[in-house]
């Protein structure tokens, strides 16, 4: 599947081994620490949570980091985040410092598709330097706009100046889409959390129902086709292109997939991490290598009429970040993913008349803790969450 989230056991926090325990000009000990400066330029900012008791990040779905050296090999790297079926690691520097973070989508673009030696190049080549991260007592909601503004799917989690997770938003928003599903029969489950929210600001909202009402006609019964840019950009190959074609037209529109269609029909996908877990991880070269040997074929698709709600749902039963998106005639004309909903997810919202940005936000933080407090995963049991009470 494309882009998939493995299940996770119980993750109890321990400090990476590989790591030295010492602080070195940071602010924390362990498995990757942040310098005073690097938090003081790229912290989330947080509010004080414990008091109202809205849900921060620490009570969010967070996967362990893995985290490793920046002169390891971008090979060895991929190696290991194959191994470990993930697609971000977060990289230190000598002094074990936090100090970049290297995703999938970095992988298709600035390696493969730039022709980089895998073998000889350090990973600190390619990653993104300096990443943003959030503390751990950050409100959830202030962690997911900043990972929706700056449209990332990864923020590092810290605590006491040590890196003690990831944060993942497509996880974040499949856990919420399980919990609501387990509330409601199939496709009430937004209206069930919004039932949440009523409870909320039911009566606290200028107009009856204003923010209710809002939720259901203007985010989540709409189609897609409303979220869709007119000119969207979309990389599509043939079966027959090599996957370093494949990859160069990612890098060129900047997007981490493509398409595989045959007379304008979509007959496959083919992501980032597909690259990654197909290609690299197998040892297959991107030049001699055909798409349709390492794609998704006939990947599940929306219409341009398809309900967003519908969208999510199909992503999320799917386990898979990239969806389709085809005309009446059964062209493809976009992709969308996570970010891209929740992204316009949050415009509608933010464009409400007569809620200012402050009262937005805090709705929105409602309806997230609405649907995250429906009731645990049936394998949950706090196996989901890191221990870092």
């Amino acid at each position: 599947m494309n882009g998939g989230a493995s299940s996770r056991k119980s993750l109890t926090l321990t400090s990476s081994p590989s790591l030295p325990n010492k602080k070195n000009n940071g602010v924390g000990v362990g498995g990757g620490v942040v310098s005073s400066e690097l938090a003081r330029r790229n912290s989330v900012s947080s509010r004080a949570a414990s008091a109202s008791g809205e849900r921060t990040v620490k009570r969010l779905r967070l996967s362990k980091a893995l985290t490793i050296p920046e002169n390891t090999t971008i090979y060895e790297a991929c190696r290991r985040m194959a191994a470990r079926r993930v697609d971000a690691l977060l990289l230190t520097d000598s002094n074990a410092l936090l100090c970049g973070i290297l995703t999938d989508k970095d992988i298709a673009t600035r390696v493969i598709a730039r022709e980089v030696n895998i073998e000889t190049t350090p990973v600190s080549k390619v990653m993104t330097r300096n990443p943003v991260f959030v503390l751990s007592d950050t409100l959830a909601v202030e962690a997911l706009q900043k990972m929706v503004q700056g449209k990332f799917r990864h923020l590092p989690v810290v605590e006491n100046g040590e890196v003690i997770a990831l944060l993942d938003i497509a996880k974040c928003l499949y856990d919420a889409i399980a919990r609501m599903e387990r509330a409601a029969e199939k496709g009430k489950a937004i209206a069930a959390a919004v039932e949440g929210v009523e409870k909320h600001w039911g009566s606290s909202i200028s107009g009856p129902n204003t923010f209710i009402e809002t939720l259901r006609e203007k985010m989540f019964r709409p189609s897609l086709s409303t979220i869709i840019p007119e000119n969207s950009k979309i990389v599509t190959v043939s079966p027959t292109d090599t996957v370093l074609t494949a990859a160069k037209k990612m890098l060129e529109y900047r997007i981490s997939s493509a398409v595989v269609t045959v007379e304008n029909k979509p007959r496959g996908i083919l992501t980032s991490k597909d690259i990654l877990m197909r290609v690299i991880a197998q040892n297959l070269s991107p030049e001699s290598t055909l798409v349709e040997k390492v794609m998704t074929p006939n990947p599940e698709c929306a219409t341009v009429d398809t309900p967003i709600v519908d969208a999510l749902h199909t992503m999320h039963d799917g386990k898979f970040l990239h969806l389709p998106v085809v005309d009446r005639d059964g062209t493809v004309v976009s992709v969308i993913d996570v970010i891209h909903i929740t992204h316009a997810a949050v415009a509608t919202v933010g464009n409400t008349a007569g809620v200012g940005t402050e009262a937005t936000n805090t709705m929105m933080q409602k309806f997230w803790d609405s649907a995250m407090t429906l009731g645990p995963l049936s394998d949950d049991d706090d196996s989901r969450r890191l221990n870092i009470s």
